[in-house]
């Protein structure tokens, strides 16, 4: 005779292993607010380290802005610009819509126990601020759990639509009206802009074309007519650097270049 085990009774089953085991792990102070969210998840994390993770995915929002926070506190470093990399040579992106990360390039990078998101030190659990006092980061740590987060989110905001959706009130920014269920997250002011017109700003600023402040949730028809009127502002650009002013013996003349 074979007993079946339900749904419920094998998740009861499992999160009781889980957070017998969560606390066994967990050390005499943790965050509160990352043990409560632990705990409460259809599926309890097993360890501590998974529990800080689990937290900072829920709450993607508040990852962006830790993440923006802790870059602007490192700074632009000396010496660094905004950069393409052919395949990603030297540790830059290969396209400008990957936001730029100079301690990700080994130029700048400041090796273990520094956040090569943000450029901070990285404490127990991949926390951002050290809560344990051991005065001295964690050497082998290279990212925050929360700046991990924030770049997942940056690269692929389309992910997070449905929170996205619910922090501007499920209206469209473009139209006002309420948004449906095809609406799609655009930013703002596009990437090809930033790097054109903004690729001088300081880095911490230019994550936030990246992040919250420049993403939108807008219905698909507003957003295609934005894409289109980009591309013909984008074409008309492209044709007009075609040409070049020249002075010459009669005055100034337009020449077309080959």
């Amino acid at each position: 005779m074979t007993v079946s085990i339900t749904t419920p009774s094998w998740r009861d089953l499992k999160n009781a292993k889980a957070r017998a085991r969560l606390e066994r792990a967990l050390p005499s102070i943790f965050p509160a607010p990352v043990l409560h969210h632990a705990l409460t998840r259809p599926l309890i994390p097993p360890t501590p380290r998974l529990a800080v993770e689990s937290y900072w995915r829920n709450h993607i929002l508040r990852a962006d802005r830790l993440a923006r926070a802790l870059a602007a506190r490192s700074g632009t470093p000396e010496g660094w610009t905004w950069q393409l990399g052919e395949g990603g040579a030297g540790g830059r992106p290969a396209s400008f819509r990957i936001p730029p990360a100079p301690f990700r390039e080994p130029a700048f990078a400041r090796g273990r126990g520094a956040c090569c998101i943000c450029g901070q030190p990285v404490y127990r659990f991949g926390w951002h601020r050290d809560l344990w006092g051991q005065g001295v980061p964690n050497g082998k740590a290279a990212w925050h759990a929360a700046c991990v987060a924030a770049w997942k989110f940056w690269i692929a905001p389309h992910e997070q639509v449905r929170v996205l959706k619910r922090h501007q009130g499920h209206r469209c920014k473009a139209s006002g009206k309420r948004l449906l269920r095809t609406a799609e997250v655009d930013h703002a002011v596009p990437l090809y802009r930033v790097w054109r017109e903004h690729r001088d700003a300081a880095w911490p600023e230019l994550l936030g074309y990246w992040g919250v402040p420049n993403l939108q949730v807008v219905n698909r028809t507003a957003h295609v007519l934005k894409c289109r009127d980009e591309a013909a502002e984008r074409s008309q650009t492209l044709r007009l650097s075609r040409y070049r002013v020249v002075e010459d013996a009669l005055g100034f003349s337009v020449v077309e270049e080959e």
